[in-house]
């Protein structure tokens, strides 16, 4: 028994479990687990205060009492929630094998549920929590694929910007304020940036126009896979982020809107140099990352290391994170951020499948939660349309760059249109898969948001302070005819009219669509195609827009409402063109412009589409793209049409309700205004 010195209950140390890893709240105590195969010695560091430098109350780890095989474990009786607490890791110093061990350095705790304090100095604390309560009951929406709609968004920056109008700007709660704006949009699915805790916050680099620090504002840098962001959180209570998260997914939950995160189990936060460890680098270097034959990092992913993946102790740590924010946390599902690095082995080659692929499809907690991978990395592995099995859906970056080039004007692109419009057969059908494995997306947090698309030719990085080296060179971006902001009146109708052809294409194909926050008021960065670091005005949302923009918004609105309407666009299988029995009609036809079977000539740039839209209970519809200069006339097939769509009009006539909508007769020319796109849906003239 010993006393701490600061009135606290005296606090005694005996031999733990070993598992489960991390610190958790058992028999009158704490019990901590670490594993470190390597090390030769460890220690317990327990804190006063976030910001304390030093602790009130160090334990040593017995390697004869308090290790069981690699796992350091012990239990602290008489210690409770709101602990805070560091490791110390003594080992090997031999760099050429890859081993960082600095005994004189505290570190992380990578099954910490919660951190305090600052990352910079001193450094931020572990803090002991107690697991979130199961729900009452289980109200997760479980939405299919075929009714997803995701909305890709960043929990600070949704609802930072004074405009937001929420009383908890910035956080978990203030999303939870904006939830009746989510309903009134239409979408199903908020997926979110990370909110992993982050290690590098301030980067080396300066705004050269204000003079401010950059800081990592997207938070791809993560160092906690077990704990909330606590920047994210009104509540500063010691485990705060904790339980606002939870109440956050649990309020979202009761409104039928699901939770999906945003993941990053490729690297970490940890840099390469000669700084002391801050968690993984400390505890057993040569196990967590991919290290060369130098003793240092293999970086496939382009941010200083590599996260060795397919390593079995690395592999059970990724999984028991994963379950535990399916579990504890109750989310829906996983985006990966380059996931590809999830197929290397540890060597770094690229893998068939690989075992931890194959436990994330398999495994009994995950089975039925979405896995939507960013299949590709910056080591050369782009797997678009070859990732993983069946459990497995994808970006579809493929989508994203055929439809911005069809519309754009590009030579030759209406078939890879059709490709895309029509769920991507090309890409997933091999393999058994269907157009619900690809996740449709035009723009995503990294690049141009919708408005920017087209208002810049070239992107505008340099408030980055990289001199503009930063984001991607080619966007497929058209400025209609005027570089940036522009008070021109020809110029703007036609970017709205753009940014509209394009939410009409996302929400009028198959597949899942994923729009960016913000795209649907005319959100803009700027031309920054990369504001990984900006946390002020060029990445916050000004909800002033939603007013300024409201025809987009109520555009954007109507056009989920049709997809939800219209099972055509829904529907599980490709279509084949075909009769799917004798004497029926074909789920799809391919026309021109003159009513003629489309031929696919490069030339003519215009594209007309029969949907039968009746085989999943729903209307014919007929879809005519016009991504040319000139106006193009197209003749009106058999059937009684109503013009539902027409992009080139004013709101509110650019969409309407059946009812209201113009009615066309057979054989008749629809004109199609430049840069527009058309949809009729054929309805009874009792209907």
């Amino acid at each position: 028994m010993m006393n701490d010195g600061l009135g606290r209950t005296k606090l005694r140390c005996l031999p733990g479990y070993g598992q489960p890893f991390g610190a958790v709240i058992r028999d009158g105590g704490v019990q901590f687990s670490l594993f470190s195969r390597n090390a030769t010695q460890v220690w317990l560091g327990l804190f006063e205060t976030p910001d304390a430098q030093e602790p009130y109350a160090e334990f040593r780890f017995d390697p004869y009492k308090n290790k069981i095989g690699n796992v350091w474990t012990m239990q602290i009786e008489g210690l409770a929630e709101g602990a805070l607490y560091l490791y110390r890791v003594a080992g090997p110093a031999t760099r050429l094998k890859g081993h960082r061990f600095d005994p004189n350095a505290y570190v992380m705790d990578p099954y910490a549920r919660a951190f305090a304090g600052d990352f910079k100095q001193p450094l931020a604390k572990c803090v002991v929590v107690s697991d979130v309560p199961p729900a009452l009951a289980d109200k997760r929406p479980r939405v299919p694929m075929s009714q997803t709609i995701i909305y890709e968004m960043h929990v600070r920056g949704f609802t930072q910007h004074p405009s937001s109008g929420v009383n908890h700007p910035g956080s978990y709660s203030g999303i939870v304020e904006k939830i009746p704006y989510f309903k009134e949009l239409g979408i199903t699915t908020v997926e979110l940036l990370p909110v992993h805790e982050t290690g590098e916050y301030y980067l080396p680099r300066i705004n050269p126009l204000t003079g401010e620090p950059l800081i990592n504002y997207w938070a791809y840098s993560p160092i906690g896979f077990f704990a909330p962001n606590r920047r994210y959180a009104c509540d500063v209570t010691l485990g705060g982020q904790v339980r606002e998260f939870r109440a956050m997914v649990d309020a979202l939950h009761e409104a039928g809107l699901e939770v999906i995160l945003d993941v990053v189990y490729n690297h970490t936060s940890e840099q390469s140099g000669s700084e002391p460890p801050l968690c993984f680098q400390g505890i057993d270097n040569s196990i967590y990352y991919m290290i060369d034959d130098k003793g240092g990092y293999k970086d496939l992913t382009g941010c200083g290391n590599t996260i060795n993946c397919n390593h079995p102790v690395v592999r059970d740590l990724i999984l028991d994170s994963l379950r535990y924010w399916v579990t504890t946390m109750q989310v829906d599902g996983f985006r990966f951020d380059l996931a590809s690095i999830l197929r290397r082995d540890r060597a770094g080659h690229l893998m068939y499948f690989g075992p931890l692929i194959e436990h994330l499809s398999e495994d009994p907690i995950l089975r039925e939660v979405k896995l939507i991978a960013e299949p590709w990395d910056v080591a050369g592995g782009y797997l678009v349309g070859s990732f993983g099995g069946e459990e497995w859906a994808e970006w579809n970056g493929q989508y994203r760059d055929d439809v911005r080039r069809f519309w754009r004007g590009d030579m030759g692109m209406k078939g890879h249109f059709a490709l895309r419009l029509t769920g991507s057969s090309d890409l997933y059908e091999d393999d058994g898969r269907t157009p619900l494995h690809s996740i449709n997306f035009i723009t995503a947090h990294d690049g141009f948001t919708l408005r920017d698309l087209f208002s810049y030719s070239s992107k505008q990085n340099y408030l980055n302070g990289e001199e503009n080296r930063d984001g991607s060179s080619e966007n497929y971006s058209f400025s209609c005819g005027e570089e940036g902001e522009s008070d021109d009146p020809m110029v703007l109708a036609l970017r709205l009219q753009m940014q509209k052809n394009m939410l009409a294409s996302l929400f009028l194909s198959l597949g899942v669509p994923m729009m960016l926050g913000g795209d649907e008021f005319g959100r803009t960065q700027l031309g920054n195609n990369n504001a990984y670091c900006q946390d002020n005005d060029i990445s916050w949302f000004d909800w002033s827009l939603v007013e300024k923009n409201a025809d987009l918004l109520r555009f954007c609105r109507e056009l989920i409402r049709f997809r939800k309407d219209n099972p055509a666009f829904t529907r599980r299988r490709y279509f084949t063109g075909t009769p799917r029995k004798p004497g029926a009609t074909p789920d799809v036809l391919w026309f021109s412009a003159k009513g003629m079977p489309q031929n696919w000539s490069p030339e003519d740039s215009s594209l007309a589409c029969w949907i039968n839209g009746t085989e999943n209970g729903g209307v014919a519809l007929y879809l005519m793209f016009n991504p040319t200069p000139e106006v193009v006339p197209f003749i009106v097939p058999e059937g009684q049409w109503r013009v539902r769509i027409n992009t080139a009009l004013n709101s509110p006539q650019d969409i309407l309700d059946v009812d209201s909508a113009l009615r066309i007769q057979a054989g008749r020319h629809v004109v199609c205004s430049a840069h527009s796109m058309t949809l009729l849906s054929e309805h009874s003239t009792s209907s």
